[in-house]
């Protein structure tokens, strides 16, 4: 079976961010964890950390390997939560970690890894056969920075 594992380069800080990803996120976890023994581009050996993990069920791997690019919004993780009050503690937790809030439910961590927040239901709204609805609901989460669940609903509702 063909495995897809995502891979964040950190120029260091890899295991406190994966530490805190990890502790915030359910059913998320860290699993191997590999120091290369052999010189690299990056430095001598001893220098890069691999760290396997998993949040929710999408793996990752955090290499922690010296500067090379910075994360930007090509790349981001969504985290798709049932309700308001999931979306806020996942919220305040990054912001409280030196996150930076952004909109339309977008914030950058403090590593500068870019994150969705939204509510599972956000998708369905905008692809509903009703484009009315679906316009209402879009226009109303791009006016959000934190996403508003009752405000969705309510626009959706019409």
């Amino acid at each position: 079976m063909t495995k897809v594992v995502s891979n964040l380069w950190f120029a260091e800080e890899a295991r406190e961010a994966v530490e805190f990803y990890v502790s915030i996120i359910p059913d998320s976890g860290i699993g191997r964890t590999t120091i290369l023994p052999a010189e690299t581009p990056s430095g001598p050996p001893g220098s890069v950390e691999l760290i396997e993990f998993t949040l929710g069920d999408q793996a990752f791997l955090a290499m922690k390997a010296g500067p090379l690019d910075s994360f930007n919004h090509s790349f981001s993780i969504a985290i798709l939560l049932e309700n308001q009050a999931e979306i806020d503690r996942i919220w305040d937790a990054f912001l409280a970690n030196g996150g930076t809030p952004e909109a339309c439910g977008w914030l950058k961590d403090r590593w500068g890894l870019s994150w969705q927040i939204v509510p599972r239901m956000l998708a369905e709204m905008i692809a509903d056969d009703d484009r009315e609805r679906a316009k209402r609901v879009t226009e109303v989460m791009l006016g959000m920075v934190k996403i508003d669940v009752g405000a969705l609903e309510k626009a959706f509702n019409g």
